[in-house]
């Protein structure tokens, strides 16, 4: 009798290898091959052959390009951050942790669509019966929402056929599996011929255009999205769900966006009516003092195409033998470089210093330009004098001591403003042309000029 081949597959990049090894030879990665039946060869040859058709070769300048239409989804964060709104024949992949809530997102953006196109929930996870209690806790009619519980590719395929919906969710990727493969739901196999199978779908036509679709992922415990890395290079879009479980605010970020901008964001608020957009999120990452606090200073950060207010908070101690540098939210190495700049080029050492700083509000903070507000915050918290009401920084530090200039100052300037702010420390390249209303500007070149004005202030 017959057995089987096994053949051992990647976990995190979908390699295979014949046999067993510690160390995939593919990506390098440790522990992560598993065993898995063998696929036959012909049969998976022969229908890819047979969806491939080809296209006749065009020059670049002669095909027709047009602006891609979008329909708004209601929720006016979710929409800034997909750019506008879903394109016909887009795939969405949105990750996130368990009960941070896409499904109640998603839930309502199809609630919102279905009174202006036709929608289709399919969810693998869940019962009908389950989905429907959660739209009647969230206060949503559901009148026009068609729901398919079901996780074999194949009906799938066939129902979005019969029913030709313009936007379709899949909650989850990882529950459906294919006839044609032996492996169970959730492996590298099945999800990666699942994905391209619906995407190849969302792609074809259905009444003349495409339809526009998400794909819910489930994410490690790294908090990476689970399956093979192939998964987010097959779709459109890939936004990221982040936020803590115990606060009600969430953040979603797009991570890529063939259709928008890359590292936008959108400001929700888990409310019992399920996810409302915030407008005004630098409301949430301000904390509010009723005088100003040594150790504070406020930061004027770019997220995407929308500048944001973002407290900043240093705590300076005296430290033991082996002083701490901890940082929640931002870059610790880049903590411990700002701390070697400030002794070296301004005088102030912290060698014999705990230091501690903390974005407030969860959110995290990649880009250089928060290096100034960082080292002015630390500034106060030693010298336990508080900045003036009002203050905000922002500008990358250099490691010869210069402060280069941050992207689209005018807009964070003009922020900062609307918000109320009145004194602003900022790179000399950044200061406006034209003074800006209520706003006064300290316009610098170097960290020990910041330091000075920072002094004269206080």
């Amino acid at each position: 009798m017959a057995t089987s081949k096994s053949i051992y597959t990647c976990t995190e990049c979908g390699g295979t290898s014949p046999r067993w090894l510690g160390k995939c030879p593919h990506c390098g990665a440790w522990n992560t091959l598993t065993e898995t039946a063998a696929e036959p060869t012909g049969g998976s040859r022969n229908r890819f052959q047979a969806l491939a058709k080809s296209q006749p070769v065009a020059t670049l300048s002669e095909i027709e390009a047009a602006d891609f239409e979008r329909t708004p989804t209601g929720q006016e964060e979710l929409d800034r951050v997909l750019g506008g709104g879903i394109v016909a024949g887009g795939v969405v992949l949105i990750g996130g942790d368990p009960g941070i809530g896409k499904s109640t997102l998603l839930l309502q953006a199809v609630e919102s669509l279905s009174q202006t196109v036709k929608v289709l929930y399919v969810t693998g996870e869940e019962s009908g019966a389950q989905v429907a209690m959660r739209s009647r806790r969230l206060g949503l009619a559901g009148n026009r929402v068609r729901v398919l519980a079901e996780i074999n590719l194949e009906k799938i395929l066939a129902t979005l056929d019969a029913e030709a919906p313009d936007f379709c969710v899949i909650d989850s990727i990882q529950t459906l599996y294919s006839e044609q493969l032996s492996s169970a739901p959730g492996s590298v196999a099945q999800v990666r011929e699942c994905a391209a199978q619906l995407t190849r779908t969302a792609k074809a036509s259905f009444g003349g255009k495409g339809c526009a679709m998400v794909l819910v992922g489930h994410v490690t415990k790294e908090g990476a999205l689970a399956g093979p890395r192939v998964l987010e290079h097959i779709v459109d879009t890939v936004l990221y769900f982040e936020g803590d479980t115990h606060s009600s605010f969430r953040l979603v970020r797009a991570i890529k966006n063939r259709f928008g901008a890359v590292n936008e964001i959108g400001v929700f608020a888990m409310t019992e009516k399920g996810l409302k957009g915030v407008a005004n999120p630098s409301a949430i990452f301000l904390s509010t003092h009723a005088e100003p606090v040594p150790g504070s200073c406020v930061l004027v950060t770019l997220e995407g195409t929308r500048p944001m207010l973002v407290e900043l908070q240093a705590l300076v101690d005296s430290g033991g033998v082996s002083p701490r540098r901890l940082s929640v939210g931002l870059d610790r190495d880049r903590l411990a470089m700002l701390l070697a700049v400030l002794h070296r080029h301004a005088g102030v050492a912290t060698g014999d210093q705990d230091v501690f700083v903390n974005a407030v509000g969860g959110v995290r903070i990649s880009e250089p330009a928060a290096d100034l507000a960082v080292l002015l915050a630390i500034q106060s918290s030693l010298r336990a004098r508080a900045l003036p009401r009002g203050f905000i920084a922002f500008g990358e530090v250099g490691l010869a001591g210069e402060v280069r200039p941050a992207p689209r100052g005018q807009e964070r300037l003009k922020e900062a403003a609307k918000l109320g702010f009145s004194v602003a420390v900022v790179p000399k390249a950044n200061a406006p042309k034209k003074p800006i209303e209520g706003l006064t500007i300290h316009a610098i070149e170097r960290v020990e000029q910041a330091i000075e004005v920072l002094r004269g202030l206080a």
